[in-house]
């Protein structure tokens, strides 16, 4: 659907406008977690999570970023706005999130609160976030105990929530909902309104509180910037906080933040209490923590001249059962408005919320009906709320800064990537459990973001190949906690999918520019793969875990305890390693072709060469019959399926097939191009007919496996790693309920292990795994998420994509019986559109009223206040499609809005 509206107006010239006059400028750029991040962690032994805590956040001053609940701040990061609260009980002041950290949780990394994203836009002109904040003190310590319980005498059970802990019984909560619109570019007012939900009255403090990140504390002789505070003379009416950058520093305009009817203003220094933190007798006198320990135990912390770095303002509310308060603040550059909240503040209000109304319903497909419509809507909400100013210098995180210690020589972490710096907005997978990119995952981020903002998601594959990330090498950084780790190769796919949904919104020939900046990114990728992945020069790949954790019966990126067991040098080739490089290959041969037939013609020879990588590698995985020649199969004909291969070394050399029926398997099916010579511009096809044409002639032998030609007689082939009889043997096992096939998409391995796990023997060494469909019993192999049962919709997506690409080539007449067994005939389309009415079907109301994502949790099944927040999940559980796994993944869960978009 094309971009309509005030908002799609605002949006295409906020990238036309120079970077102070773009609307983009303030957005949701603040992250819910910069504890326990790498970025934090100066500590010899790298364990991020024990040398910055939780329990830290409220008194240290962060290094690299900031975090806040309904966070706001500039592109860099340098003003930041958010909400903390106080319900009279709890020890500290809630002021940003609260989870478990990676050894403390069934999956690792584990928010402990609720909170969904409602609305947002592209430009950010309106936003709006709820949080549910319980009445009784919020028992940190109670959730870390049970779940260490849990963890050691029951590793695969669930995980203990908030919500088991009887907290929110009797509705004795707050509902705390945030609004921001944007009156102008740096004119943002704020509504927050605090609901009741109890059977009493019941006291909040709500403390809106501005400050400005920590530039200062690192640099000799640096200048903080300053917050100054002046409150009305006969104690109502209007509060101001004056916000005044640095000397010298242009970066930020001076601000304003106005409020509304305050009953104090207080102030403090975003600086470490280092009293407290580590005995320190120089400790500033009104440190980070100064606002929380003046609220909570009265201490004089406060600066009382009401200057400092960090100020808030304190409303102290007493709600009555049921009832809202509301109040009001704005923060902008005009330093002397007159009337913040005269009548025009409820207009901006209105005016915005409106225009995101129709922005959306410009954008959603018109026969969505009025559920999904608010499923795509919070899960876009959901992609927008998750952009985040991601801030890492690796040269200087390594070498430490002048006003502080060298950070200790064992730091060894990323340092092979001291090129690397990140100075950016960028799509987290989820900002308070994995608040750092990660390559694979921002590819189909970027998807989605496709129909929002074509120009962001363009960006945001850009900046991952640039210079200042990709290695010298070629090589894309995979996730701050290693940068080394190897993610599947999705550059090219998302960037022809970005491209396709660009060009269906503008009309024309579509951005070619962008598409070949990609592709050159793409050949240097491409090359790093071929010349790291491939150590046997076999065609046949490795990459370690590649994103799916625990789905092996070894650990994939760590072969040497097994080594170690075996007494012999193991080598793995991996199935989906090198169906990666395979759909790889013919991204960037879609490509090239796109590319020539706008004129660019030098690229149908690098077509060219893109068909004959893929045609060597799909014999590669076929080629069962030269083993002996030393050539080895990832193809098992017995099964009809795909699986990895262990090599042991030694004499005589071993080949052990890793007969367990997962994922892997599947990823072979995923590399699938429709070549249409006859739709080809007529030089580019001419050419590149040729060049094929000679191919076959010098290669006999390996075309007929890797291409399918059409019984018209036109034109065009299949280029895939199956022949039409094997895309039946494995689809027919991945149709099966009793393997694969859930109600509510495709399992990670085959549930036929449930009962009967998987096990093998290697020179007595006992391999064995388990069907688990939800939290994973073990935390081994890569360790915290699970893939050994459950739905997971990235794979899901690309499995979809695929089947529709070989309908595309087989029509209506290629069927099979869906689900096996059944009885039941149908096409690719058809199955690919029941797969993805699967995975839409786990957030909507079911015939008995339940959504499958809320699980057991009556609340969020029954109670009106809950039912119809959704919460886009990790993964699923794989029987009943239950969340599991970080709750605010909408990184790539955000796909379910993809899916309600396009049927193809």
């Amino acid at each position: 659907m094309m971009m309509k509206g005030k908002e799609a107006d605002r949006l295409r010239s906020s990238y036309a406008a120079r970077h102070p006059e773009s609307w983009l400028r303030w957005g949701p750029y603040l992250s819910e977690r910069q504890w326990g991040t790498v970025r934090e962690d100066y500590s010899p032994g790298g364990n991020a999570w024990d040398y910055f805590p939780h329990d830290h956040a409220r008194s240290r001053a962060y290094r690299w970023g900031e975090d806040g609940l309904a966070g706001i701040s500039d592109d860099q990061q340098r003003l930041c706005f958010a909400l903390a609260l106080w319900n009279g009980r709890d020890l500290i002041l809630k002021e940003r999130l609260f989870g478990l950290t990676n050894s403390e949780g069934n999956h690792g990394e584990d928010v402990k609160e609720y909170y969904f994203y409602l609305d947002n836009t592209p430009t950010h002109s309106y936003m709006k976030w709820l949080y549910k904040y319980p009445q009784q003190a919020f028992p940190y310590e109670w959730l870390v105990a049970e779940n260490a319980r849990r963890k050691q005498t029951d590793p695969g059970a669930m995980e203990f929530e908030l919500i088991d802990t009887g907290v929110f019984a009797d509705d004795r909560y707050f509902d705390v909902e945030v609004e921001y619109a944007k009156g102008a570019v740096q004119d943002i007012l704020v509504r927050i309104r605090a609901t009741n939900r109890g059977p009493d009255p019941a006291t909040l403090y709500l403390l809106p509180t501005l400050w400005f990140r920590n530039t200062w504390s690192w640099y000799l002789e640096s200048m903080p910037p300053n917050l100054a505070g002046k409150k009305p003379v006969d104690g109502a009416g209007i509060s101001t906080v004056l916000a005044t950058p640095a000397p010298g520093d242009d970066s930020l305009d001076p601000m304003a933040l106005y409020c509304q009817g305050t009953d104090d203003l207080l102030f403090a220094n975003n600086e470490s209490n280092a009293a407290r933190l580590w005995g320190m007798a120089d400790s500033p006198p009104y440190p980070k923590d100064g606002i929380n320990d003046h609220i909570v135990n009265g201490s004089p912390t406060v600066d009382p001249t009401l200057t400092g770095t960090k100020a808030a303002a304190v409303y102290r509310l007493e709600i009555a059962p049921g009832a809202t308060q509301e109040i009001r603040l704005r923060l902008c550059d005009d330093l002397a408005m007159a009337d913040p909240f005269g009548p025009d503040f409820d207009t901006v209000l209105r005016t915005r919320s409106a225009e995101a109304d129709e922005f959306h319903t410009a954008l959603q497909p018109q026969d969505l009906s009025e559920e999904r419509r608010a499923i795509q809507r919070q899960a876009y909400a959901g992609m927008l709320w998750s952009k985040q100013y991601y801030h890492y210098i690796v040269k200087d995180w390594l070498k430490g800064d002048p006003a502080g210690p060298a950070p200790p020589a064992s730091r060894e972490r990323n340092r092979e990537w001291v090129h690397f710096h990140a100075d950016h907005i960028l799509s987290m997978p989820d900002k308070w459990e994995y608040p750092w990119f990660a390559s694979w995952d921002l590819c189909f981020q970027a998807v989605v973001f496709a129909r929002l903002d074509a120009e962001f998601a363009k960006e945001q594959l850009l900046i991952l190949a640039r210079e200042f990330f990709m290695s010298p090498n070629g090589a894309i950084p995979a996730y701050e906690w290693s940068f080394n780790d190897v993610n599947p190769p999705l550059h090219a796919w998302a960037a022809l999918r970005i491209f396709h949904i660009d060009k269906q919104q503008r009309g024309g020939d579509g951005d070619t520019r962008f598409l070949a900046d990609v592709f050159r990114y793409c050949l240097m990728y491409f090359t790093w793969w071929t010349n790291r992945k491939d150590p046997s020069n076999r065609n046949l790949f490795e990459g370690g875990f590649l994103g799916l954790d625990n789905i092996s019966v070894i650990d994939r990126s760590h072969l040497g305890e097994l080594e170690g067991q075996l007494g012999r040098p193991l080598d793995l080739y991996q199935s989906d390693g090198t169906s990666w490089m395979g759909m790889f290959s013919l991204n960037v041969m879609e490509m090239a072709l796109i590319l020539a037939e706008h004129g660019a013609t030098e690229y149908a020879r690098l077509a060219s060469k893109f068909f004959q990588h893929f045609v060597f590698i799909a014999d590669a995985m076929n080629s069962i019959e030269r083993r002996s020649q030393g050539q080895v199969s990832v193809w098992d004909d017995e099964d009809g399926f795909f699986y990895d291969v262990l090599k042991v070394g030694g004499n005589p050399e071993q080949y052990h097939t890793l007969r367990l029926r997962s994922l892997v398997g599947i990823v072979a099916l995923f590399p699938v191009a429709v070549l249409d010579l006859d739709a080809i511009e007529p030089t580019s096809a001419k050419g590149l007919k040729g060049r094929i044409e000679w191919f076959v002639a010098q290669h006999p032998e390996l075309l007929d496996q890797a291409l399918t030609t059409h019984d018209s007689g036109a034109e065009r082939h299949l280029l895939t790693f199956v022949k039409p009889e094997q895309l039946r043997r494995v689809l027919t096992r991945v149709f099966d309920e009793l393997e694969f096939l859930s109600p509510h998409g495709i399992r990670g391995i085959s549930r036929a292990y449930r009962d009967k796990p998987f096990s093998m023997q290697i020179d007595g060494v006992t391999l064995s795994e388990r069907y688990e469909p939800a939290e994973s019993s073990v935390g081994l192999f890569g360790g915290n998420s699970n893939w050994r049962g459950p739905v997971w919709f990235p794979i899901n997506f690309l499995l979809i994509d695929a089947l529709r690409r070989y309908h595309a080539f087989f029509g209506d007449s290629f069927q099979i019986e869906y689900p096996a067994r059944s009885g039941r005939r149908c096409d690719l389309r058809e199955i690919a559109d029941d797969l993805a009415e699967r995975l839409v079907g786990i957030f909507e109301r079911g015939t008995a009223g339940r959504r499958p994502v809320h699980g057991g949790n009556e609340i969020f099944q029954d109670d009106p206040n809950w039912r119809d927040l959704f919460l886009f999940y990790e993964y699923f559980h794989g029987d009943n499609g239950a969340g599991i796994g970080a709750s605010h993944q909408t990184g790539w869960t955000g796909l379910a809005a993809e899916l309600l978009s396009s049927k193809g």
